[in-house]
């Protein structure tokens, strides 16, 4: 009797083992590599801004054109891109929209819905936007970048920006012309001045991962704010958040992690939750902006307004 009691606690240990490991753990990104100096002139064949747009949960897939996104066409940063792409040329600028998984699994789905993990979907996000612009950097050391991100798209774009500003990313900080976040699940809504300045009234309730905080189940690693904050780049960050968008205006600490079943199928549910997928219509100002069109108007000036590099 002892001996199947042994064999039934082992074979729920292994099982518990396995479900953490293939659900997949957060990845920390990996510092660029900037080359030592920084030249007076680059290549002609390199654009004078480099625009990157990271998309939201189901609105990539790995395998997708960055440059001719097609994976979802109504995926909402495509209601900027197009815009902005077509006020500028490729000499000044070169639109990059990072292709990744973009899948936010349900660990307690029975059966399994077969996606891959938030965990391994926002790494691979952050590992291939580093990529492009440590690339980029590598290649034409004077483009500057303005950058976009939406919902898991927002938290993979941020964290990457946060990384830049204290010096650890692909690109120095001075390139970089202005990121606008959308829905960022690591919202803090508080003051600072290493905080983003939030666009429209601010809805009081935080990201999803700063209410839940400490959360860690498989395939699920809620980071909490960002340390540091965005540092020296804070000034040129934005952030638009919808209230009722429980992705980031979710109940400050209201989400126990000791209720982990509760927790998660509230984040599950909030991916999904209509607010969070109205953003083209949701008004930012009294002259009626809307959320993308005030991206749009955002992007294209900081794009009119950057430097133009020397070529040989």
């Amino acid at each position: 009797m002892l001996a199947v009691v042994a064999a039934g606690v082992l074979l729920i240990v292994v099982v518990l083992l396995l479900w953490y490991l293939l659900a997949g753990r957060l990845k920390e990104p990996e510092q660029g590599k900037p080359p030592p100096e920084r030249p007076t002139s680059q290549p002609a064949s390199c654009p004078d801004v480099q625009m990157i747009s990271v998309p939201g949960t189901w609105e990539s897939n790995s395998n997708d054109d960055p440059h001719n996104p097609s994976s979802n066409p109504i995926a909402l940063l495509l209601n900027v891109t197009n815009p902005v792409s077509q006020q500028f040329d490729e000499s000044r600028l070169d639109v990059y929209t990072v292709p990744y998984v973009a899948q936010f699994s349900n660990p307690i789905a029975i059966p399994p819905d077969g996606q891959q993990s938030y965990n391994n979907s926002r790494s691979e996000g952050t590992a291939r936007m580093i990529e492009q612009m440590s690339s980029r950097y590598q290649e034409c050391p004077l483009t500057t970048y303005a950058i976009v991100g939406f919902s898991q798209g927002a938290v993979i774009a941020g964290d990457v920006v946060s990384q830049i500003a204290a010096g650890k990313g692909p690109v120095p900080a001075d390139l970089i012309l202005g990121t606008t976040l959308i829905a960022d699940g690591r919202r803090t809504n508080q003051p600072g001045s290493d905080q983003p300045n939030q666009i429209g009234t601010p809805p009081p309730g935080v990201g999803a991962e700063v209410s839940l905080n400490g959360l860690n189940v498989p395939g699920i690693s809620m980071t909490g704010p960002r340390p540091g904050g965005f540092g020296e780049l804070a000034g040129s960050t934005y952030t638009i958040c919808a209230p009722g968008d429980l992705i980031c205006d979710a109940p400050r600490d209201a989400l126990s992690p000791f209720n982990i079943l509760g927790s998660v199928g509230q984040l599950v549910q909030a991916v999904g939750n209509p607010v969070h997928a109205l953003y083209n219509g949701f008004v930012v100002d009294a002259d009626g902006t809307t959320a993308t069109q005030w991206t749009t108007n955002w992007v294209e000036g900081v794009i009119e307004g950057a430097p133009h590099p020397a070529h040989p």
